[in-house]
């Protein structure tokens, strides 16, 4: 009974935070789930949502009780949209980007004037706004765009780019307006705002990622104060940007664009952050935009539906002809274009700040701030059905043009000896995986065959929660595997056949670090007894700092590696892992090797910064040391002995990197060989004569090693008797 009388006694709209916040949450699980039986984008459905419980529809709640979690969603969006660049191809196509940028914001702003000049017959101050208003927009479809996996493409790369340059001229536009119709716009006024933008772009985009490599290198293990840090300083650039004399959102672009680098797009916070925005802070804006419309404007006479339809026809013309011209220039598909214009259509954010203070100021009436609601709602409407339509197309096309995974799918494999050493190695794994490839990481723990075998499997499942927990945190599929055997390398190799194994990854090995020899050199230690039981990819890893830290990732390469069966394999996880480090590669090699990796890169059709230097004398590699920082990263590729790419000196590789760059992150490489039970059987001499080089040298080594066997007896040693 008490519940039904405070059931009746509730006014409206709400007041009390509780039901507000539950009722947005219901309508923010509901709304997608209902309008997408009829087709609809979820984006919409919290549109339309908005138009009916805010202050123009059934007024259930003030628009003021979401404007928080509101402007952070579209801070949010801005930020993703940064975060998620591919800054190589960022990098590569800015001067599309710049020339979008030039369409979207001249062709809106030139045919806004005519329109606002010679049919609406507005005056000046009130016509530079308006024309600025369509040059702006923003990204409300662009949630859309990254669920659809095509944000990496080109076209959304240069829409996004393109977006950020013409935002940010129409609100420093914005700021002229305002110091004009205020009498403030002198040359002080012009030097405060030049000055303060400069300070402002210097400490986002060189201040943040320096600040976010130093905490992310003290503070390791702690995930939650790894998103609370993004988070804040997400507002910390966007409040700057206030103070600076531009819109939060630009600072909020530019916090993603720092940080892109130091957030790897398979990483568990970077699953936080998305998960965060999409389930929360995003929805919250699309509602807050939809209490902002107001359909009854509409029935307030001829000029009101004038003026509405006057402007809306115009903002979606001159959108869609900067994308035209951009497909024209750059010989874009049709689809491509589309997605430019999707993208690009929506008026929200800074057009609702451009409307709102020139209404505020007397520059414009109440039909323009009502013609300008109506424009935001059929905008985003339209943004939303075209993005998600040239959306799926694009992403079947992207999909038919993904290269095929030479030599059978990836499988990786982690033999764990030291748990605390394990997260580093399934991060290393997760950033080379190829992305979409649904086969697990595989954890493997040995235990020997003896009385405690049950008590250290018992043991071993506890230890390996925690690698099941790093995973899930990242929605990567993993399979913990454990295997008794008579000592690791056995257990090791049976499990890289059973599985299918392309990849081994192994820890480097410290427990002869005291002297000069390490594990390269020593004969019968766990690691060189794998390398020649295994001849899948071995990488051995020494993490000493978060991989997302590096700045540079420094390659060498051996003579000949080009020839080595693993060669492919190898380059493409090692730009895989740049790409995901957001890290240039230096790669000193021969010009043959060089020539080799280029048409790699060329034939890959992959974006990626590589700078080469020649190696004089391979032996003494160490001159590297002079280009080498302490945020740098240095992957060698090494060889098995008897392989075509092999010298002598690589043997000692390993005890120098250990005396020279004991702080830096390392990784050794012994490529992908093709063993003995591969080979076509019944192979003859006349075959082999016609097999490249790099073949017939690998089947006389083979052979060697048949014959030692023959003459060694069971306990390894020679045989008399044979």
């Amino acid at each position: 009974m008490k519940g039904l009388v405070f059931l009746l006694n509730i006014s409206l709209p709400l007041k009390d935070p509780v039901p507000i916040f539950s009722l947005v949450l219901f309508i923010i699980l509901l709304a997608p789930i209902i309008l997408r039986k009829f087709r609809i984008p979820s984006i919409i459905g919290l549109i339309l949502a908005g138009m009916a419980i805010g202050d123009h529809g059934f007024r259930i709640i003030e628009q003021g009780s979401i404007k928080l979690f509101g402007n952070a969603g579209l801070l949010y969006i801005m930020f993703l949209a940064g975060l998620e660049l591919d800054m190589t191809e960022f990098r590569k196509n800015r001067h599309r980007s710049v020339v979008f940028g030039a369409f979207t914001f001249f062709i809106p702003l030139l045919l806004g004037y005519v329109l606002c000049t010679y049919v609406l017959h507005f005056n000046l101050m009130a016509t530079l706004l308006i024309s600025s208003m369509f040059a702006t927009h923003t990204l409300v479809a662009y949630p859309l765009a990254s669920r659809l996996g095509i944000n990496k493409n080109e076209a959304v790369t240069v829409a996004v780019g393109g977006t950020i340059i013409t935002d940010t001229a129409v609100l420093l536009i914005l700021a002229v307006i305002t110091g004009a119709q205020t009498g403030n716009l002198d040359t002080a006024f012009w030097l405060r705002l030049g000055i303060s933008f400069t300070i402002f772009s210097v400490v986002v985009m060189w201040g943040f990622p320096m600040i976010g490599r130093w905490f992310f290198k003290k503070i390791k293990d702690d995930k939650t104060s790894h998103f609370i840090f993004v988070l804040a300083l997400v507002f910390l650039a966007a409040f700057l940007a206030e103070l600076a004399g531009v819109e939060g959102i630009i600072g909020a672009f530019l916090a993603g664009l720092a940080l892109n680098q130091l957030i790897p797009h398979t990483s568990p916070l970077m699953n936080r952050v998305e998960f965060v925005g999409n389930a929360i802070f995003i929805p919250f804006f699309l509602i807050s935009v939809g209490m902002i419309v107001d359909l009854k404007v509409l029935l307030k006479g001829p000029e009101a539906l004038i003026i509405a339809g006057s402007l809306t026809a115009m903002a979606l013309l001159s959108k869609w002809l900067a994308a035209f011209f951009t497909q024209l220039v750059f010989g874009y598909t049709p689809t491509q274009r589309n997605v430019i214009f999707g993208l690009s259509s929506a008026h929200a954010a800074a057009t609702i700040a451009v409307v709102l203070i020139g209404y505020n100021m007397g520059i414009i009436n109440e039909n323009v701030l009502n013609g300008t609601v109506v424009l935001i709602l059929v905008t985003c409407m339209v943004s939303s059905f075209v993005t998600e339509s040239a959306g799926r197309r694009l992403a079947l096309v992207e999909a038919d043009r993904k290269p095929e995974i030479t030599g059978g799918p990836e499988r990786f494999l982690i033999p764990i000896a030291q748990p605390e050493r394990m997260e580093p190695l399934l991060d290393f794994a997760l950033m080379v995986k190829q992305p979409g490839n649904p086969a697990p990481v595989y954890p493997l723990v040995v235990v020997q065959d003896d009385e405690e075998a049950r008590e250290k499997i018992h043991l071993s499942n506890k230890t390996m929660e925690k690698a099941v927990i790093h995973a899930a945190a990242s929605e990567s599929n993993l399979q913990v595997v454990t295997r008794v055997d008579l000592n690791v390398t056995d257990g090791i190799s049976r499990a890289v056949k059973e599985l299918l194994i392309s990849d081994v990854i192994l820890a480097w090995s410290e427990k002869n670090s005291a002297t000069d020899r390490i594990f390269g050199t020593i004969f019968g230690s766990t690691t060189d007894n794998v390398l020649q039981s295994v001849w899948e990819t071995v990488w051995i890893c020494d993490f000493h700092s978060p991989i997302n830290t590096t700045k540079k990732l420094v390659l060498i390469l051996p003579r000949n590696t080009e020839y080595e069966l693993g060669f492919l394999h190898y380059m493409e996880k090692i730009v895989l892992l740049a790409k995901q480090a957001g890290a240039r590669i230096l790669a000193y090699c021969g010009k043959g090797t060089q020539g080799a990796v280029e048409k790699y890169i060329a034939e890959a059709k992959v974006s990626v910064e590589i700078t080469f230097r020649t190696l004089e004398n391979p032996e003494d590699f160490l001159v590297i040391a002079r280009s080498v920082s302490a945020d740098d990263m240095i992957v060698v590729v090494s060889a098995r002995r008897g392989t075509i790419s092999f010298q002598p000196y690589l043997e000692g590789i390993p005890a120098k990197m250990v005396r020279h760059f004991r702080e830096n992150n390392i990784i050794l490489i012994y490529p992908e060989q093709r063993t003995a039970e591969n080979s076509e059987p019944g192979m003859q001499d006349e075959d082999i004569s016609l097999m490249p080089i790099q073949e017939q040298l690998r089947n006389i080594h083979k052979l060697g090693r048949a014959v030692k066997k023959i003459f060694k007896g069971p306990n390894g040693k020679n045989d008399p008797e044979a």
